[in-house]
């Protein structure tokens, strides 16, 4: 019973978690090759830091529930 549970919200915990790192992706990485940004270094302010903030948050979730996982699994 517990394994499923924690199966279930680390397969949630994951979905969420990839659809948080997506939202911020803007800007970074190859994107200023394409247009983006560019070398602006800011800093975050507003929902871009409480998106940043709650992915942090759900990646040590996800790092718990899932260590969790294989505790209980044996």
């Amino acid at each position: 019973m517990i394994d499923k549970i924690l199966s279930i919200a680390t397969a949630v915990l994951g979905v969420t978690m990839c659809l948080g790192i997506l939202l911020q992706a803007r800007g970074t990485g190859l994107g200023a090759a394409f247009g983006g940004e560019g070398n602006v270094y800011r800093t975050k302010r507003g929902i871009e830091k409480r998106l940043f903030q709650a992915t942090i948050i759900l990646a040590v979730l996800f790092l718990g529930i899932s260590l969790a996982n294989i505790i209980f699994s044996q």
